[in-house]
This record gives structure tokens, sequence and C-alpha cells, in this order.
């Protein structure tokens, strides 16, 4: 077994022609791996139950929106750790390495896909709150999810170490434009919205912590296998709580309290855009 997969007694030699089930069983038999994803589908699972208790009174139409918005966070969240721990969005594949070589490594390419539907969520959330306009959304979601979509074929390709970190280096460059519209665009829109105090915590919270995810991808298992792939997935795996659950609540906890400014977003907000201003 290599470095980059190590971390308790497999139950199988890891193969690319391992079965679900046998997938499985590995996962099952590294508890600290397992319980990487367990304790992101139990947290999940009581955000789900707590954001619709704090939401139950909330009547404002763009706060609700909100609301939706950010419990997908969770539901999608529960969706896709489910299918790591099952084995069903994971696979092994031979990674080359810098300096030559290859290692047979657990990819966990689910988490991709829960970024690409969790992540726009997120920002869809924000440019509520800030009352940005639709064009400047709609730009920030379409960079979101080609730095998720490029950041999976990074993680998948094995015929070149040269397209592997290209790939890599494209899903960064997506991610600077994200950060862009979070630290350039967005906080005017949100100072002329009123909301400019909450947006400004959830905007330093959210590009603080995705910036781990490239971080931790380029020392973790599918990069420079500098952590092993266990580090890693409790790396993304706690990453994924703040970003996704402390988020969540403390947006969710601002927008119950401030229905009435929430509904006060003037003519530069994403409803007026929507309605043909």
């Amino acid at each position: 077994m290599t470095t980059a997969t190590a971390a308790a007694s497999p139950a199988v030699a890891l193969t690319s022609e391992l079965t679900q089930s046998e997938l499985f069983t590995e996962i099952a038999a590294n508890a600290s791996l397992s319980a990487s994803f367990w304790i992101n589908i139990a947290l999940a699972g009581l955000a789900i139950l707590l954001f619709v208790y704090m939401g139950r009174d909330v009547s404002d139409s763009r706060a609700q929106l909100i609301f939706v918005a950010t419990m997908m966070v969770p539901l999608v969240s529960i969706s896709s750790y489910t299918g790591l721990v099952s084995g069903l969005t994971v696979g092994v594949i031979s990674v080359p390495y810098p300096g030559g070589g290859s290692e047979d490594v657990l990819i966990m390419w689910g988490r991709y896909l829960t970024w690409a539907l969790s992540t726009p969520m997120i920002l869809v959330a924000l440019g509520l709150l800030a009352g940005t306009n639709l064009t400047k959304l709609f730009t920030a979601v379409v960079m979101d999810i080609g730095m998720c979509v490029t950041g999976l074929a990074a993680a998948l390709t094995t015929s070149s170490l040269l397209l592997r970190w290209f790939w890599y280096l494209l899903s960064c460059a997506f991610f600077v434009a994200v950060i862009y519209v979070l630290l350039v665009e967005w906080p005017e829109d949100a100072r002329e919205a009123g909301t400019a105090e909450i947006f400004g915590t959830l905007k330093l919270l959210t590009v603080t912590l995705w910036l781990g995810y490239p971080i931790f991808w380029a020392l973790g298992s599918e990069g420079l296998a500098i952590l092993t792939t266990t580090q890693t997935s409790w790396a993304y795996s706690l990453l994924d709580v703040g970003a996704k659950y402390v988020f969540a609540f403390l947006l969710l906890r601002w927008v119950v309290a401030n229905q009435t400014v929430i509904g006060d977003i003037g003519s530069g907000s994403l409803s007026a855009a929507m309605a043909g201003d």
C-alpha cells in the first residue's frame, strides 16, 4: 500500500478493478476515513432539521428564497456523503506524481459533485443577500461550476502529469473569478442593500475556507501526496463543516431577525433584474 492511501489495514488491495462492495469494505475498514464521512452525514441531518425549524415563520419571499437556496446545501451534502461512505462515488485510479511513477489512490470523486451543486447555492444565497443583479449572480455561479468541473477533471486525469496540473490551474483561475466577485463586486451591492455587515462576515468566512480546498488538493493524495487519503478527507470534511453548516446557520439566523431589511432590498436587486428593470 502507498503512503497516499495508508491509514489503516485495508480489507482488500487497492486496484482499479474493485467493485462497489469491495470499496465499501475498504472504507469501512478504515475507521478514521469512514468517520470523516459519517460526521458530515450527521451534521447535515441536524442542519436540515434546524434550518426547517428556523424558517417556520419566514414570510418574505426573498428571505424564503435565501432559505431554499441555503437548505439545498445540507440536502446535497447528506446525499453526497452517503454516496462516499457506501462506495458509490469513490474509485481507485493510478495518480502520476512528480519525479515519475504513479500510485493507486482512492479518489473520492463524489465530493466534486457535491461542490458543483452546493457551492452555487451558497453563491445564490450570498447574491440574494447582497442584492446583486442577475448578470453578476449568473457570472459567479457559472465560474463556480467551471471551478468544480475542472477540479474533477484534474482529479481524474491520469494520462499526463502536466495535463493533470493544467486542469488544477484552470480550476484555480475560475476560483479567482469567483473570489473577485465576492471581494470586489458584491460588497458594494451589499452596502446599497443595507446588508454590508453580515455580508462582510459571510464573505470573509467563505473566501477563507474556500481557499483551503485548492491548498489541500495540492498537498493531498490527489496532488503531491504529502497528506494521506484519510488526512485529505478529514481536511475536506472539516472545511465543509465551516463553509456549509456554520455559514448557513449564521446567514439564516440573520435573515430570520432581519426580514424587513431583506424585503426592502432596492432596485439593484435580483428581483428587479428578473422583473426586467
